[in-house]
């Protein structure tokens, strides 16, 4: 069972009772597929900015919508569990939407966080986070590092190879 996986309900009352006990609430989302240096960064750096790092993770059917059929690669159980592994970050919910603006309009976290390629103009729930009285914040990305890029590296290298072993 993972104890950081939240249901949205128990997320906002998560949320509420961190925020009555003078926690600062950073929020951040994404697909998280295949986790690599850049996640861990980034994740790093947004827990800084506050007490607590809450994570709105999309689930299977939203990623195949906006990546398409073939992905995620791995299951949103599994990469709620790698997620979960990370020590900076405190929970986790999934939201089955496209974007996770329901889930921020819900939740009303003190600090929305995105990396620095996204606009704030075009992150999901900037205004609800901006007119609550909230930050909404991007962070620098580690360049060179994706899991598009890690996907298109392992179809080069082993495209028309089988790999030897099993990890």
């Amino acid at each position: 069972m993972n104890s950081k996986l939240l249901t949205r309900a128990k997320a906002k009352e998560q949320v509420i009772a961190w925020q009555s006990s003078g926690k600062k609430v950073v929020f951040s989302n994404g697909c998280f597929d295949i986790l690599h240096a850049g996640h861990v960064q980034y994740l790093s750096r947004a827990r800084q900015l506050g007490d607590i790092l809450l994570i709105g993770l999309n689930s299977d059917a939203s990623i195949q919508r906006i990546k398409g059929p073939l992905r995620p690669v791995c299951a949103e159980q599994d990469r709620a569990a790698v997620l979960s592994a990370l020590q900076m970050v405190d929970a986790i919910t999934l939201f089955d939407e496209d974007t996770p603006e329901a889930l921020i309009e819900a939740l009303l976290p003190d600090i929305l966080v995105k990396g620095a390629d996204w606009d704030i103009e075009r992150i999901a729930g900037a205004k609800a986070v901006l007119q609550s009285g909230g930050k909404v914040l991007t962070l620098p990305i580690l360049e060179g590092r994706s899991t598009t890029g890690i996907i298109e590296k392992v179809i080069q290298i082993y495209g028309k190879h089988t790999p030897r072993g099993k990890e």
